[in-house]
């Protein structure tokens, strides 16, 4: 992260680093999804017939390496350094979009569903797994509006996702290779197209909070995972798994079979 990439992250509500997980760990990654998507993990949430948006939420009781992925050091100094400390990681999910049929997400944000009084001090962290182009559907944002609320309906062509209808003319479309990350934002609105190519592509999404600037609702635990990261109460996994986590040490596990 240099410091031009956290000055747009605070001034546009999201930032893009190319190339943030090297080659070996952005394929150990891959191989997890994979192995997730030949088990039939993913759910299809879309609505209408012919089209597809497999879905899996949360990621970290079926993996060991996602589960051990909040605390690479590369991201715990990203989202400190974003955030500020303490930063706990609230959420993650995967979207799968098949070959051909593969249908996106309409325009949200995530403050729609996590509701933090200041949008800026939440953050996710968007991985493309395959390589993200316009043509299967990458990542896209609307830059610089994250400080307004914006209004969220039942998303249609979703069995339980909201959206939201907004001018998309200054939309940045965040093609990225595979191991690439784009950091947004709760209050960025963000979407991804279909994907009508021949080959899959995956994205996985990562979701952080400065915890004295979460909401009432997300302090209490009741709905949302506290995996601490930074301040006073992070363990490296002790806290929350019994074990000291290593993503290193995940890693090796899957490429090694």
């Amino acid at each position: 992260m240099t410091r031009d990439q956290i000055s747009q992250y605070k001034e546009a509500g999201y930032t893009i680093v190319p190339g943030f997980f090297a080659a070996r760990e952005t394929a150990a990654l891959k191989s997890e999804v994979e192995r997730w998507v030949a088990a039939g993990l993913p759910r299809d949430v879309s609505v209408p017939e012919g089209k597809r948006n497999l879905q899996l939420i949360p990621l970290w009781p079926h993996s060991r390496l996602f589960r051990a992925l909040p605390f690479h050091p590369r991201v715990v100094a990203a989202v400190s350094a974003l955030l500020g400390d303490p930063v706990v990681k609230i959420l993650d999910q995967m979207f799968y979009k098949p070959p051909g049929d593969g249908m996106g997400t309409n325009w949200h944000t995530d403050n729609a569903y996590f509701r933090i009084p200041r949008p800026i001090r939440g953050c996710a962290l968007w991985i493309a797994i395959d390589d993200a182009t316009r043509e299967n559907g990458a990542l896209k944002v609307v830059p610089g509006v994250h400080e307004r609320e914006l209004p969220h309906e039942r998303d249609p062509d979703s069995d339980h996702h909201i959206r939201t209808y907004l001018d998309e003319s200054s939309a940045v479309h965040c093609e990225l290779a595979a191991g690439g990350v784009v950091f947004f934002c709760f209050g960025t609105p963000h979407a991804t197209g279909p994907n009508p190519t021949s080959r899959a592509r995956a994205g996985v999404g990562i979701h952080f909070v400065n915890l004295d600037h979460a909401s009432e609702e997300m302090r209490s635990g009741s709905r949302w995972q506290h995996v601490h990261l930074s301040g006073e109460a992070a363990s490296g996994g002790e806290r929350e798994y019994g074990e000291t986590v290593s993503f290193a040490a995940e890693m090796d596990r899957v490429v090694a079979g």
